[in-house]
């Protein structure tokens, strides 16, 4: 492998990098970038020799990326956005202005209600940037463990000590059926009539799912069928459809009301327990303080049945996201084992 050169790397080659990928085709990034394509071609080049590594498959006039160029992509991506956003900061520095606020959340927020929070904040502290970036849990806690986000909305568990727990909420979980299905007529969905219906739920394991799963197995339901995915919308457009039922967080259900779908209640609790998270130790903007209060108060008005949890108190956390029995070793009040200490798993 070649040595690589980064004391050479220009901005527009990797933004000549980022509009190939994003255009599909040298042509199109030309266009992109209103350079021409002789030019585009020649930034490529002089990136490609500058990594030592090849960012591109040739054939023809036919380009596509080497697996090498899918990864480094990512890196720019990643660059080309923070360089934005540092201009945008450093414009509303010099202008004394309210800084743009990062957000990281989980899709079931990140849709429903975090825009509905963003909608109510006095504008006196509202940025005129704010950035929302919609992904996994386990994505919205490295992001703000990286402090490229201001703050994350996210399920819990949230147990890193790189982040300051702001707010715990708990709700239970939801169903979701068409408006013609025999099951919209009631005013609660029993569990125990899902055992011959397909069931839409999610698909991360280690959060949602899990609950969900451990509670069909105490009612005794087997499904038919098993259609997930990792956005409770879809979840709720799939169920729209009448090709199942869908069991689901309550902050898309009843923050995104969609016609022809009905929400009910269930008749076992199975709580959505999720939270505001910063980076530790970060002292809190106006925007992000305005933002956290406006949560609660739209969180409040929104989720039926929605119960504040102290973001201190492990053992209660502990009892709603795992059952008593299932807390982690360390956790159950017991006392560890002579010699050993209790460990947070």
């Amino acid at each position: 492998m070649r040595n690589m050169n980064f004391e050479t790397l220009d901005l527009r080659q990797l933004d000549a990098f980022a509009a190939v990928m994003s255009a599909g085709s040298i042509t199109g990034a030309a266009r992109l970038l209103g350079r021409s394509q002789p030019a585009v071609t020649r930034l490529i080049q002089e990136l490609e020799a500058n990594l030592g590594f090849a960012l591109l498959h040739r054939n023809g006039p036919r380009i596509t990326p080497t697996n090498r160029g899918v990864l480094f992509h990512e890196e720019v991506e990643r660059l080309l956005v923070s360089l934005k956003h540092m201009r945008e900061r450093a414009l509303a520095i010099s202008q004394d202005a309210p800084l743009a606020i990062e957000i990281a959340a989980i899709p079931a927020l990140a849709a429903g209600l975090v825009p509905r929070a963003l909608a109510v904040i006095d504008a006196a502290v509202m940025p005129k940037q704010v950035h929302v970036q919609s992904a996994p849990a386990e994505r919205v806690v490295q992001s703000v463990l990286a402090r490229s986000a201001d703050v994350g909305f996210a399920s819990l568990p949230l147990e890193h000590p790189g982040l300051d727990i702001q707010w715990i909420g708990e709700a239970p979980c939801v169903a979701a059926v068409s408006a013609s299905d025999p099951l919209a007529r009631g005013e609660v969905v029993r569990l125990a009539d899902l055992a011959d219906r397909r069931i839409v739920t999610m698909a991360n394991p280690y959060r949602l799912r899990g609950r969900i799963d451990e509670a069909l197995a105490k009612a005794g339901v087997n499904p038919s069928d098993i259609l997930d995915t990792n956005a409770s919308f879809t979840a709720l457009g799939v169920a729209r459809s009448g090709l199942g039922v869908a069991l689901v967080e309550p902050a898309t259900a009843y923050s995104l009301p969609i016609e022809g779908l009905a929400i009910r209640p269930l008749d076992v609790h199975i709580p959505f327990v999720f939270g505001i998270v910063t980076p530790l130790a970060k002292p809190l903007t106006p925007g992000v303080e305005a933002l956290i209060s406006a949560f609660d108060v739209v969180s409040a008005a929104l989720v039926p049945r929605l119960k504040r949890l102290d973001p201190g108190g492990r053992e209660s956390l502990a009892d709603v996201l795992y059952g008593h029995d299932r807390r982690p070793p360390g956790e159950d009040g017991d006392r560890s084992a002579p010699g050993e200490e209790g460990t947070d798993q």
